[in-house]
């Protein structure tokens, strides 16, 4: 079982990484080109007041053409502006209609606030030339104001908006990725943990049984045919035990798959249980019943654990006296079907999901991992299914297996 990302996991990452620098280039062109936009179209407003000013100079009735000036051009006009002579002096008595939306101190000495406004207007004129306004006197063209305004309140915001957005995105995704990586690592850890434990689990039926015949050899050493049978259960035991190495071998590589008989393939684990369920204590008829010459294509000793998994998940929600597990083979349209029924306590509906999550357990033994890789060896090793068909609590649960038939 990989535990470790590889190439794809590190070219998924370069993908997100490609696409949020594509996303913060787009955001930050998008955003340019609409301040870019902006910045154009104060230009023209600022030339279509340059050239009213320059329309009423050469007017002869100048007075009806300032109002309409200042009440359809000045009032409107929501960006830094400061009209001032040829010398870039500002009349501070007409502040009213040639310097527009600047903050000032209006108790400061004249001095102080021509000196205040020269440098707004070199701040202004660092960044965009001032528009001239011409007067025309005889066959000379006379500049008598210029106008130098700035970027309103709203491409101020819009230049600074997509950094504000790229700086907020990438917090978000170093708290997200910090937060995924402490999850991954608890995952892992948790992942580990069961499968050391579930090992332990698959191991200890073996080892157990192997510890009964020890015992009963002990008790018939004298007795030749006892003996001999207490030998073959044994050699048994430790096939079984090579076959749990085989399976965790397995696991995280691809199986080799063979057309296998699955009636002599199941019922070879029923014969094993049948000969140690009395070492468990418990009185449980285990039978199989069904079509015995379908074929599948199935990896043998990975198939055996799911259906292991499947009767010791059986075994263990039985908590009465005369335990039922019946298992029946049937064909269906080129698919074969294996149900597992037990009569014991059940799962509820809300949990009928959860049984195959890793982690996810109701034994106080449990670790949760038996029938996540059951999931997992039917449905990405096999191609088939494997879910819970029926439950009810107090009366028993059936789970299905599908796979293919082999034709």
């Amino acid at each position: 079982m990989k535990m470790s990302g590889g190439p794809a996991s590190v070219n998924i990452k370069i993908s997100l990484l490609i696409i949020a620098f594509a996303i913060g280039g787009g955001t930050l062109f998008y955003t340019n080109d609409l301040v870019n936009k902006l910045q154009e179209k104060e230009k023209q407003y600022v030339q279509f007041f340059a050239n009213g000013l320059e329309y009423v100079a050469n007017s002869s009735e100048p007075e009806g053409d300032i109002t309409f000036l200042f009440e359809n051009i000045i009032r409107p006009i929501d960006f830094p502006m400061i009209l001032t002579n040829a010398n870039n002096e500002v009349n501070l008595q007409g502040a009213a209609t040639e310097i527009r939306n600047i903050r000032y101190d209006s108790t400061l000495s004249e001095n102080e606030l021509q000196k205040y406004f020269t440098n707004k207007i070199n701040e202004m004129d660092a960044v965009r030339n001032p528009i001239l306004v011409k007067y025309v006197q005889g066959q000379d063209t006379i500049i008598f104001a210029k106008i130098h305004y700035g970027d309103s309140e709203l491409i101020n915001q819009l230049k600074f908006y997509p950094y504000i957005q790229i700086l907020i995105v990438a917090i978000f995704i170093i708290i997200g990725y910090i937060g995924f990586s402490q999850i991954k690592k608890s995952e892992q850890s948790n992942i580990w943990v069961g499968m050391a434990k579930e090992t332990a689990h698959q191991f200890g039926t073996p080892i157990s049984s192997l510890m009964g015949w020890l015992e009963i050899l002990r008790m018939h050493y004298n007795d030749p045919d006892k003996v001999l049978d207490t030998a073959e259960e044994i050699e048994n035991d430790v096939e079984k035990l090579n076959k749990i190495t085989h399976r965790f071998s397995k696991i995280g590589s691809k199986p080799e798959l063979k057309s296998t008989n699955i009636y002599d393939t199941v019922n070879k684990v029923i014969e094993y249980f049948k000969r140690r369920l009395p070492q468990t204590g418990k009185s449980i008829n285990i039978s199989i019943e069904g079509v015995n010459e379908l074929f599948g294509n199935i990896n043998a000793p990975l198939f055996e654990w799911v259906i292991e998994n499947l009767i010791k998940n059986a075994l263990d929600a039985i908590d009465q006296e005369n335990g039922k597990i019946s298992i029946l083979i049937k064909e269906n349209r080129n698919k074969i079907e294996i149900d597992i029924t037990d009569n014991g306590k059940g799962i509820d509906i809300k949990r009928r999901k959860d049984v195959f999550r890793p982690g996810y357990s109701t034994k106080r033994r449990g670790w949760g991992l038996g029938l996540s890789l059951s999931k997992r060896i039917i449905e990405e090793y096999h191609n088939g299914k494997i879910f819970v068909k029926a439950s009810a609590i107090g009366e028993g649960t059936t789970f299905k297996l599908i796979i293919s038939r082999t034709i």
